[in-house]
């Protein structure tokens, strides 16, 4: 019997909450971060873990570290893969995205920010984020999960979208209106090429409270 895929984005990192572009800069959680890790694993409780996967970036080893403890998967183990990591945004790492967004306009800014194959200075486009991060899928997860694991990655936005874009057979043209937002794990099972037989979606509540 085939186990189950569970997919996870990063909590908020301390950029994100800043509205910087983080990309391969290595930066950890936000306060509101380490709370998010812990809901998503709050939501996991109940499910039994075989494996899990984080990439080398700092932010997504924290959200694996508190969705392990607090789903109760403490004695898990876990493998990090630089094929997750985040996308490489090149001469745009650093600089604040709304900012960016004023100075190129609406229209090349999200071609930028979630285009299939759009070139960035110095960085990666989403096709190179999938030619990295699909052949590890297939090779070391994949089997994990068709012989009966279920198994844990928690990655990043790009690293995910590419993810999804395989599992789900999303087109060229439909990535770009594809997101991954915080708060959220992907749940699937998978057919034996690793796309999806069925998926259903988990919510954390991520909306700030007063207290």
């Amino acid at each position: 019997m085939s186990g189950t895929l569970y997919i996870a984005r990063h909590g908020e990192s301390e950029w994100n909450a800043k509205g910087v572009w983080t990309g391969s800069t290595d930066v950890h959680l936000s306060p509101k971060g380490f709370k998010q890790a812990a809901q998503l694993g709050e939501a996991l409780k109940g499910v039994k873990l075989d494996f899990a996967y984080c990439s080398q970036q700092v932010r997504a080893l924290e959200t694996l570290e508190g969705i392990l403890d607090a789903s109760g998967n403490t004695s898990v183990d876990f493998a990090r893969s630089s094929a997750i990591n985040e996308r490489d945004y090149g001469v745009y790492t650093g600089k604040n995205k709304w900012e960016v967004q004023k100075e190129v306009g609406e229209e090349a800014f999200e071609n930028i920010r979630r285009g299939w194959n759009e070139t960035v200075e110095g960085g990666e486009t989403l096709k190179d984020v999938y030619d990295r991060a699909v052949p590890f899928y297939q090779s070391e997860i994949v089997p994990k999960v068709l012989s009966g694991k279920n198994i844990l990655v928690v990655a990043h936005g790009n690293s995910i979208r590419s993810l999804m874009k395989y599992i789900e057979s999303i087109s060229d043209a439909e990535i770009s209106n594809t997101e991954m937002i915080l708060g959220e794990i992907l749940v699937y099972n998978l057919d034996n090429d690793g796309k999806q037989t069925s998926k259903e979606v988990i919510k954390i509540d991520t909306t700030p409270t007063n207290a």
